[in-house]
Parts: C-alpha cells; sequence; structure tokens
C-alpha cells in the first residue's frame, strides 16, 4: 500500500529522532509473526528501554543517511524492524537475542553501533558485555583496593578480556604516578 509524501517525511523525521537518541540499532527479520507475538516482543523492547518500529527500508536509509550513519544495506531488505536502543545497547541486544533463540520467525541479523555495522556475531558479542553498572561496580572495587580479578574475568569473559587488561594497567599506572609523587614529595 502507497502511503503519501506526508507521512512518509513524518516516518523519516521519526526514524531521524530515534536515531539521534540510540547508541544501536537492531535490525531483525520477522515475517510470520502474529500481531500478539509482535505486540508481546514490543513491550519487552520497551522494558529494555528501546523502541521498535517496523521501517520503511528506504525511509529508514534516508534517515540514516541524514544522521551521516552508516547504511546497512545488506541488513535493509525485506520484513524488516529497526530496534532503537535509548538505553544500554547490551541489555537490549541481550533481550532480542533470548527472544530470537526459541523462534523461528523472528532473527536478529545485525546493527548498527555508534558507527560500526555490526553482523550477527557482533551482536551476540555485544549482547554479552556488561553493563554500566557492573563496569561502575567492577571499577569502584578495584579503587577500593578490594581483589577482584577472578570477577573481572568472569565479568568481562571472552568478548572483553582486553577491557580487563586495560583496567587493570591503567589502575597501575595511576598507583605508580601516585607512588612517584608522594616518594618525591617526601624525599624534599
Amino acid at each position: 500500500m502507497a502511503i503519501s509524501k506526508a507521512r512518509k517525511e513524518e516516518l523519516v523525521a521519526l526514524y531521524a529522532d530515534l536515531i539521534e537518541r540510540s547508541d544501536a540499532i537492531f535490525v531483525s527479520k520477522y515475517a510470520g509473526m502474529t500481531v500478539k507475538q509482535m505486540e508481546e516482543l514490543r513491550g519487552k523492547v520497551r522494558e529494555a528501554n528501546g523502541s521498535m518500529h517496523v521501517t520503511k527500508n528506504t525511509l529508514l536509509t534516508h534517515a540514516l543517511k541524514a544522521a551521516d550513519m552508516p547504511v546497512p544495506e545488506e541488513l535493509l531488505s525485506g520484513q524488516i524492524t529497526a530496534t532503537f536502543s535509548l538505553g544500554e545497547a547490551p541489555g537490549l541486544a541481550k533481550m532480542l537475542k533470548d527472544y530470537a533463540k526459541g523462534d523461528d520467525i523472528f532473527e536478529v541479523n545485525g546493527a548498527i553501533f555508534g558507527t560500526q555495522i555490526l553482523d550477527e556475531k557482533g551482536v551476540e558479542s555485544l549482547s554479552k558485555m556488561p553493563s554500566m553498572d557492573e563496569v561502575r561496580g567492577t571499577l569502584v572495587g578495584m579503587l577500593s583496593g578490594k581483589s577482584i580479578t577472578g570477577k573481572l574475568v568472569r565479568l568481562f569473559a571472552t568478548p572483553a578480556q582486553d577491557t580487563v587488561s586495560i583496567l587493570n594497567n591503567s589502575v597501575n599506572q595511576v598507583v605508580n604516578v601516585l607512588n612517584a609523587h608522594a616518594t618525591s614529595e617526601s624525599g624534599e
């Protein structure tokens, strides 16, 4: 069914607003979902601080280009939903991947995360990242001097092993600088 030019402009404006407020945009195929299933999924997306829309691919492409975002043309074909992450992207990615696990009619094909286009494996990795609350807790634990190395390894697991090393090295560098400063102060 054709839509009016005014409605197209409305949709592009809506997509542009959501793109501006989003950390990530997940692209999924949904062919065969019932209205009830779609409403259930939209409710779960809202709970995960997201907004899901069945999109017109050409209009979403226009909005992405207008926002100077990459356009994942290989993902924008057929019946798709665009799910905009209005909070933490890893939590929404996990919810979408979990929903898709037991379902043949809904699949997460990829995402735009910042300026990067992620494939299905990239979305899987993103879904395994810790939440900001977990990262903050880890940093507070590190700064308070508690030994949490074992927890860090479990928390960040395979997708972010480098992050653990960077955080540990950064804390060690800060301690070394403070120690050197304290030593030079006491020596004078």
